[in-house]
């Protein structure tokens, strides 16, 4: 059974941004690229992929750079060029995420905010479009092009830009905590919060400039544990899990 777009009854959603750290394809606690947890991520974005929704990702490059890394050093490195060479950090990142899908049988293109023709596409949104609705995982690679935006607010634009219907933030704990639950195992996990609540209690799930585009637009983000298996199937289905940031669905 389908709803009257086409999509399958069953999903939650029929279009979403999946944002991945660029931490999330590296070992716990180490730099670079895991082949072992690329592939793994790459499994449950097929999988995801195959129950019908429309799936675009987003991943960051925190793995291999961060451009504020280098913020105490204008002298030797500007900022600006810093943020740049962050944003080629996700290029890489997207370049690896693109071969272990394809290798899963899933077809995929990889379109970047920078020009780099040799190995990726230019973002064009009409074209990113037709991708998704073409039945092609798109990875958005790059941010948005510019300097001083994060890859949490790149997200957050590109889901206006693509009409998402849900912003799906893949962290390593099963949602957002009061506080650090990897420093205090008292922490509160909540089931669901609201945009100016997410801004008031300071948590860093997100930055600000992300959670205030989504609150302007009505675009909600859930914050889940990609760490285990089958949850990227079940966020997009609407299974109940991590925590929902906007007006909670009836």
């Amino acid at each position: 059974m389908t709803d009257p777009d086409g999509s399958p009854a069953s999903l939650r959603f029929r279009r979403v941004i999946l944002k991945l750290s660029g931490e999330s394809l590296a070992d716990s606690g180490q730099r670079g690229i895991s082949g072992e947890e690329v592939a793994g991520i790459a499994k449950q974005i097929m999988q995801a992929h195959a129950s019908g929704c429309q799936i675009a990702v987003v991943i960051g490059g925190g793995n291999i750079l961060r451009g504020a890394q280098f913020s105490g050093m204008h002298a030797m490195i500007h900022e600006a060029t810093a943020h740049y060479m962050g944003m080629m950090a996700t290029v890489i990142n997207s370049m690896a995420m693109q071969d272990a899908l394809e290798s899963l049988g899933c077809n995929t293109r990889v379109m970047s905010a920078i020009e780099v023709d040799t190995v990726a596409e230019p973002f064009i949104r009409r074209r990113a479009l037709r991708h998704l609705e073409k039945g092609r995982v798109v990875i958005l690679a790059a941010g948005i092009g510019r300097p001083f935006v994060t890859t949490d607010t790149a997200a957050a634009q590109r889901a206006l830009e693509l009409g998402a219907d849900a912003v799906l933030k893949a962290t390593r704990v099963d949602g957002v905590f009061s506080e650090d639950p990897e420093k205090n195992p008292h922490a509160v996990l909540y089931d669901s919060l609201t945009y100016n609540e997410v801004i008031e209690k300071n948590l860093r799930v997100m930055d600000a400039t992300a959670i205030a585009l989504c609150r302007e637009h009505q675009v909600p983000i859930l914050v889940f544990n990609f760490k285990h298996d089958g949850n990227i199937v079940r966020a997009v289905t609407g299974e109940g899990l991590g925590t929902w940031i906007g007006t909670r669905p009836h």
